[in-house]
């Protein structure tokens, strides 16, 4: 079998099989034949950040029952405002899909776990729950929703010398001695890819900062070189987990390196911040759809493209959490602030990335010599959503994602929201046309206020309980951020950078 198919992590190769076809009794050939010591079970919590819980064993019976059972975990402590200390007993049970040989320690067995309630039922308000049970709506229209992140992050460290130092804005695909953490991202997508088997590339991003002017003193003086993993299209339900061990990847080998790693919307002004986008496609009988015959956009693609229209103004409230995210959001600075759709147009909410649809056999046209042909039958074009960053609730956004989804395919009128939110080149260099286009909000306040007015949007599909919008809608207003911007404005030079820094810096770890 081995030979047939690609087997992408450790544990594949090990067993022999598909990740969803592990079972206990795999496991358990893995704890006796790879040395392990004990399990270790990771969740994301309301803040989106990898917990663990580790649990030795002393022997194969205590082992099959952790692995059967799984076992009680507080969730007022990691659902804090969803979950009341007078009953706040979940289960955690582990993802057999999931297991992988920890990179920072192989005597531990990792899984990805699922939280459950008294009655053995997946918890509603658990956000990865609730991205499978949008997804699980969207089946029944058809269609399987994929995702792919592209998940950004500045590399922080000590300059010893400047014999290399990039040019400002130039550091798209830098590669060694200009970066100089390429060697730390590659251990990165090497522990990522034997745990997830999940990396499309990795490469340096524009964003340089060569001295970072900080109040504080953790960032004061830093170099700061931009970096991107992105990473290959799965369900939906699948992704939040991988950009959930990506970040908990990076942040360790970073650590482990002595460099500190944040995924904090912005750093500095007139600086790239960090982006979270994801590239979205359908499938149906795993063969992509998102095109016709003649390489135009099918109708299901134009209704998915509808549908995150509809929804893209109350996305903001899961995918731009914190006040500095809104100061990413300006205009030319590849970061969207209207919404509208356009092809391989970085200034739009929307973008549809060449995707190989006129043609895949591309390397023939520079190696001649290759007479062979490749067909590739299932299909890769995507469309993406550009307005998500660092700080997103990223389970909750894909939930959001993957309503609005459903909503666009089963919409009679997603079509015409498509072709009239549909623009052609730069929106920000045409006033016209950028007057004619709903604006995102503009600071957390306003996203949790118009969420609360669109609340109607996940209500009714059954996918977000009340409590969770009420509670998003509570975080966002706590950052009493409203005319942020136009306070900003009305600074003084020196004054409007000091306070800027501030609020960017505040917030180099969450999520």
């Amino acid at each position: 079998m081995a030979d047939e198919v690609a087997l992408p992590t450790a544990l594949c190769s090990f067993l022999d099989k598909r990740p969803e076809d592990f079972t206990r009794a795999d496991l358990l050939r893995v704890v006796v034949g790879c040395g392990v010591e004990r399990f270790t079970f990771h969740y994301t919590g309301m803040d989106s950040q990898l917990k663990e819980l580790q649990l030795p064993f002393a022997d194969h019976r205590q082992a099959e029952r952790i692995l059967a059972m799984g076992e009680r975990v507080d969730g007022s402590s990691l659902f804090r405002g969803l979950v009341d200390v007078s009953d706040s007993d979940l289960y955690v049970v582990p993802d057999y899909r999931t297991a992988f040989l920890n990179p920072f320690d192989p005597t531990s067995l990792d899984f990805m776990c699922r939280f459950l309630d008294r009655h053995g039922d997946l918890a509603p308000f658990s956000p990865d729950n609730m991205v499978r049970m949008a997804h699980e709506r969207v089946k029944t229209i058809g269609y399987e929703l994929h995702a792919l992140g592209e998940v950004e992050f500045f590399l922080l460290y000590d300059s010893d010398n400047d014999l290399y130092t990039p040019a400002k804005h130039s550091g798209y695909h830098a590669s060694a001695p200009f970066f100089r953490g390429g060697p730390v991202v590659t251990q990165m997508i090497r522990c990522l890819e034997q745990i997830t088997g999940s990396v499309k590339y990795a490469h340096a991003e524009a964003g340089f900062i060569d001295s970072i002017r900080s109040d504080s003193p953790v960032l004061k003086g830093l170099r700061a070189e931009q970096h991107e993993i992105e990473l290959l299209a799965r369900p939906i339900e699948e992704m939040g987990d991988v950009v959930a061990l990506t970040k908990w990847v990076v942040r360790n080998v970073a650590h482990r390196h002595g460099l500190l790693a944040t995924f904090a919307p912005k750093l500095e002004e007139g600086v790239a911040g960090n982006g979270l986008h994801f590239h979205l496609e359908l499938l149906q009988a795993d063969r992509n759809v998102m095109v016709k015959g003649n390489a135009e956009l099918s109708d299901p693609a134009l209704r998915l493209i509808g549908g995150l229209v509809h929804y893209a103004a109350t996305l903001t409230a899961f995918g731009n959490t914190v006040a500095s995210a809104y100061l990413r959001l300006v205009p030319n600075q590849e970061a969207p602030t209207r919404i509208c759709w356009s092809e391989s147009n970085r200034s739009a909410l929307i973008r549809v990335p060449l995707g190989w649809s006129e043609k895949c056999d591309l390397a023939r046209a520079v190696n001649p010599q290759d007479t062979s042909e490749y067909a590739d039958d299932r299909g890769r074009q995507t469309v993406e959503l550009r307005s998500p960053d660092g700080s997103a609730h990223f389970h909750l956004l894909l939930a959001g994602i993957a309503a609005a989804g459903e909503w666009g395919l089963s919409s009679p009128s997603s079509l015409e929201l498509a072709r009239t939110t549909h623009v052609e080149g730069n929106v920000f260099a045409c006033q016209e046309i950028l007057s004619g286009l709903e604006a995102l909000p503009a600071s957390c306040v306003a996203a949790g206020r118009l969420l609360r007015e669109r609340r109607d949007l996940f209500d009714s599909r059954g996918v977000f309980p009340p409590k969770v919008v009420d509670y998003i809608v509570d975080v966002l207003m706590a950052e009493n951020d409203e005319y942020l911007n136009e306070k900003l404005s009305h600074m003084a030079a020196d004054e409007r950078l000091h306070a800027t820094r501030q609020i960017m810096h505040r917030d180099i770890h969450k999520h």
